[in-house]
């Protein structure tokens, strides 16, 4: 079974399977988007999926008339979204393709044959698998270049977020927050406006009478977690989003909002559940020593690896001792003296290969040979402790808390400008969306 594949690439893929309806539809096209087009085959193919994932978490689906303009919306943002990239001359090789299929290959502990099987034993077609992946990585590096360089977070920023935080006692709370999203135009009229907030306070309504939230979300929202069930995973107390954190820690499990008016719209949330709680934040750390060898002229990539796999050879036996080994032969000047040490380190310590390979050793286990920008380690987790975040961590966790935050809002802002200031024809009345 795929458990990992991402639901931004599922979402994309053909799943063969029995169709929400029995309807047979002839080819034809249901919206002109820029200088292509959607067609009832594409869509009918996006909404198998669609319709798979939503009963996998055991959701009852919307009338097939509002998940028709749910996904019918979501095609139209992603074909944009691949045409601005294509003019930008963003493109996704072969060789990157290659390496991003046998990563997701990898995280569901399959060789890339084994993968290719089972996408084929779930009815999904794999070359079409390969584009979709391609589409999404053209889609990410676009927002890269486009909305990552208009955030910045300033000193002051991350100083105040830390203040306002430090009185909180629920800064180890979790919460697990769903959120739906009524969009409204940017330059909105006092109507369209009304026609929104009514539409969210009925929303609100059937929520407080138990309809179930994630139904609604799917059924309704237009943020970008829809047919996720609106689903934002889990939210620490002092990374709340701004916009949310006031109403949400007043809210207890089973919660909902009051209406939210943002740029954006209007917003409604959910507290699914709490965890946590302890005034402090803590973290794992990981106490832990490696061998560093770096590749030279006189020394191949290839040399370094099978001298560093003897050496783990060796300790893996008991012939020899790690510290002694890393004096002898790592090339790291801060900790080849202290026999390969690096002390107690929190999380976000060291680059992405280095802690990546942290996080699947138990201590005392030995890795093998890997690569980072460095060069290449076998290393050796000694222990592993719960202790309270330093300054300088809780600094780092709010840096990037809100540079996400922004980043966020940004995106959702120009993914509905980018709506609004496009050419789309939807040829089906019935699948268009009501504006207000």
């Amino acid at each position: 079974m795929i458990n990992k594949l991402g639901i931004s690439v599922l979402l994309a893929v053909l799943l063969a399977g029995p169709a929400y309806s029995a309807v047979q539809w002839l080819d034809s096209v249901v919206a002109v988007v820029g200088q292509d087009v959607i067609t009832r085959t594409e869509l009918e193919d996006e909404m198998k999926l669609i319709v798979h994932e939503l009963r996998s978490r055991d959701n009852t689906l919307p009338p097939r008339d509002v998940l028709e303009r749910q996904v019918l919306e979501k095609m139209i943002l992603d074909a944009l979204q691949t045409q601005r990239a294509e003019a930008l001359g963003i493109r996704i090789d072969d060789l990157t393709l290659d390496k991003a299929v046998e990563q997701i290959a990898k995280e569901n502990k399959m060789s890339l044959t084994q993968f290719r099987r089972a996408l084929t034993q779930e009815g999904l077609d794999y070359r079409k698998f390969r584009e979709n992946v391609r589409r999404e990585l053209a889609i990410s590096r676009l927002h890269s270049r486009l909305i990552d360089p208009k955030i910045t977070v300033s000193d002051q920023e991350v100083n105040d977020l830390l203040e306002r935080n430090r009185s909180l006692t629920d800064a180890n709370k979790q919460y697990r927050l769903r959120h739906i999203l009524i969009a409204v135009p940017e330059a909105a009229t006092p109507k369209q406006l009304d026609s929104a907030r009514k539409k969210a306070e009925e929303i609100r309504k059937r929520a407080l009478a138990g309809e179930r939230f994630s139904e609604l979300a799917t059924a309704y929202s237009d943020g970008q977690q829809a047919l996720k069930g609106g689903d934002l995973g889990w939210r620490a107390g002092d990374e709340l989003p701004t916009l949310f954190a006031n109403q949400v820690r007043q809210l207890s499990v089973g919660g909902v909002s009051e209406i939210i008016h943002s740029p954006s719209g209007f917003h409604l949330v959910k507290v699914e559940d709490i965890k946590g709680g302890a005034a402090k934040p803590l973290v794992e750390q990981v106490r832990a020593r490696h061998i560093l060898v770096v590749p030279n002229e006189e020394q191949s990539e290839k040399e370094v690896v099978a001298l560093l796999q003897r050496l783990r050879v060796k300790l893996l036996k008991g012939e020899a001792d790690f510290a002694t080994l890393a004096k002898q032969y790592s090339q790291d000047p801060g900790s080849a003296a202290r026999g390969g040490e690096l002390g107690w380190a929190a999380p976000g310590t060291y680059v992405p290969a280095f802690e990546k390979t942290l996080e699947q050793l138990k201590p005392g286990e030995i890795s093998k040979p890997f690569r980072s920008r460095f060069g290449w380690h076998i290393v050796q987790v000694m222990d592993r402790r719960t202790a309270p975040a330093s300054d300088e961590l809780l600094k780092g966790k709010a840096r990037d808390f809100l540079v996400k935050q922004k980043r966020e809002e940004e995106l959702e802002l120009w993914l509905r400008q980018l709506r609004e200031e496009s050419y789309v024809d939807i040829r089906l009345p019935e699948l268009k969306k009501d504006e207000g």
